[in-house]
């Protein structure tokens, strides 16, 4: 071989070589999170979706990068943002809350959604937990089933309980208030349904509690009632009335009780089905997944505050006891 023609081959070789480790390089996966509450998902929603993603194996800022959306202007802000993330061509989106994923179903079909519900199956948003079918897959809580169980909780807690006051989100659709209606029905408990569309509607909704005479509150599922819950918390402080929640964080933070799977625990399973996603799973044949751990919390300090006595029953229940009143 001449040098000439060495040299050339050799310059070839170190110009292709970078070109070739550039194209084996992986793309950064684009995962857009879509929130409808109106500020960034409290802790530790969104700590526990990236430790789902490394766990997966998956490295930030190398595998992929996360664009967060939320409704800083209310629901209606949410065709707005699931539009910006299709035109960012986002590879997995991941919609928290029923109306979230329904929002996202209408602005795509192709994008994959992994989505964090209440009650997917029963608002009609896949066509079964087994193979969800389209562009979806993801976890959901059952939540009608756990609305009615927290309100056996309440009359576990207080046995002589006859009215109670629900906090309802209507974007979360009726299977919540119809399945603990029927629950109220059985145990003979005056149950009143209280819409709450904005922060605003709080205060609103503990003065018609007073007025009818309510003598605990159960606030059911719903990404925008957990995104207010500091101020359902001191409300119910201020109206002195017993009150539960979905997550054991509402507990800890000075609820007086609280029935549900572990909040961290649904976010890291989320974002493993993220990075199933990512690396190629198809949605439709992915089965929806549930939580299989449920706790409940009794808060003593807040009891104390409000002047019961926690039943020794639901006490050797519990899965935790807190006594203090949180921050």
């Amino acid at each position: 071989m001449r040098r000439r023609d060495f040299i050339t081959l050799i310059g070839g070789a170190a110009l292709a070589c970078p070109l070739a480790v550039q194209a084996q390089q992986p793309r950064t996966a684009v995962i857009g999170v879509l929130w409808p509450g109106t500020a960034p998902p409290p802790s530790p929603r969104m700590e526990s979706f990236r430790q789902g993603l490394r766990e997966a194996g998956m490295i930030e800022g190398r595998d992929f990068r996360i664009e967060l959306r939320y409704a800083l202007s209310g629901h209606q802000q949410l065709p707005e943002l699931v539009a910006e993330l299709v035109r960012m061509k986002a590879d997995v989106i991941s919609p928290i809350g029923d109306f979230a994923l329904r929002i996202a179903q209408q602005g795509t079909s192709t994008i994959p959604l992994v989505a964090n519900t209440d009650d997917m199956l029963g608002m009609g948003l896949i066509s079964s937990l087994a193979r969800p079918g389209g562009n979806t897959t993801g976890l959901t809580i059952l939540s009608p089933e756990l609305s009615a169980k927290r309100l056996q909780l309440l009359r576990d807690f207080m046995p002589s309980l006859l009215r109670v006051v629900s906090l309802w989100d209507p974007t979360t659709g009726a299977s919540q208030v119809t399945q603990t209606e029927s629950a109220a029905r059985y145990m003979q408990i005056k149950l009143q349904v209280l819409e709450v569309r904005r922060s605003e509607d709080l205060v609103a909704a503990f003065e018609m509690a007073r007025r009818e005479r309510a003598e605990a509150v159960n606030v059911f599922s719903s990404p925008f009632l957990a995104s207010v819950y500091r101020e359902i918390i001191n409300l119910a402080w201020t109206y002195r009335l017993p009150a539960i929640y979905q997550w054991k964080e509402h507990a800890e933070a000075g609820g007086l009780l609280s029935y549900g799977p572990s909040l961290a625990e649904m976010w890291r399973q989320t974002g493993q089905i993220v990075a199933k996603v990512v690396r190629g799973a198809k949605p439709a044949e992915l089965p929806v997944e549930q939580p299989i751990k449920f706790d409940l919390v009794v808060n003593l300090k807040t009891a104390k505050t409000l002047g019961l006595t926690v039943p020794s029953s639901l006490l050797a229940l519990a899965d935790e006891v807190v006594e203090y009143l949180g921050e």
